[in-house]
This record gives structure tokens, sequence and C-alpha cells, in this order.
């Protein structure tokens, strides 16, 4: 990722995030996928109405899949409005999909959706990254860091 993908997606007015994800995976490789959506969708994306816990990415006949993520249905949709949790098409290259399905074969490996954003151009894209699970001293580690971050801010706080 470059420095001009980071900036468009710290500009995006939207950004949906899976928290727990850093806390539970190791990050391997990270992949910015679109997604393939419906009207009432991404019309319920752009105002934040999405929640990414509780999904994972699977690949199935050559093709990734998000499961588990959530899209509230749009308040000014009609009958036709979209299922709240369904399975969603990602559109990555053929190249990247195969190397992430060989990954995912080995144990302990998964993918794991990061972040929900609009593009410049006004569509929905997704980063998502091949994981390696933590153990539960890997937890634990993480947090006493996040502890020592959090104090060396407040001593150079008062400084």
């Amino acid at each position: 990722m470059n420095k001009e993908q980071e900036q468009l997606r710290k500009k995006s007015p939207v950004q949906i995030r899976n928290k727990k994800a850093s806390f539970e995976y190791f990050f391997i490789e990270t992949y910015t996928a679109g997604i393939v959506l419906t009207g009432t969708e991404i019309k319920s994306i752009r105002l934040g109405k999405a929640s990414l816990v509780d999904t994972y990415c699977v690949v199935i006949n050559g093709e990734l899949w998000v499961k588990g993520m959530s899209i509230s249905p749009y308040f000014y949709g009609s009958y036709n409005n979209h299922e709240m949790k369904r399975d969603r098409k990602l559109l990555l290259t053929k190249k990247e999909i195969r190397s992430l399905s060989s990954a995912t074969k080995q144990t302990g490996y998964t993918i794991v959706p990061l972040l929900v954003f609009i593009d410049e151009k006004g569509r929905a894209k997704m980063d998502i990254a091949l994981c390696k699970g933590k153990k539960e001293y890997d937890k634990r580690q993480t947090l006493k860091e996040k502890e020592d971050r959090r104090e060396i801010d407040r001593v150079m706080k008062r400084y």
C-alpha cells in the first residue's frame, strides 16, 4: 500500500473498522478489494450503518466471499430493501485469490476484513488481511504494550 492510497483512505467520509482484528490476529498480507453491493446497501454504507463484527472471508469456487457482514436496511428503502446479513462477493484478481486460497489451506491462517471505506469515485472498498491467530500470551503482550504507550503519552503530555 503506497502513501497515496493511505491518504485517500484517511480522507474517506466513511470508515467502518473491525476493531478486534488487530487484537485477535497477526496481519501477514493486506489487500484492497471491491465489494459487490445492491443499491440500498451502498446507501446504508454511506450513512455508516454497517458492522464488521464476527466477519470473515472464504474462497468458494475461485471467488472470494465475505460472510457475516451486517449492513442495516436502508431507512428509505421500499419492499426491495436488502437482507441485513448476506454473503457478499469481493473483487480481487485471480492471482490474489489463488494466493489467498493456498495460504488459508494451512492451519491457523484465515482472511479477515479490516476496514470498509468509500474511495474517491464513490465505490465501497474493503481492506482484508491474511492473518494468523494470536495465542493468549500474545494478546497479553499486546495489552501491555498498549498500556505502556498510554503511560508514555500521559507523561509526555505533562511536559
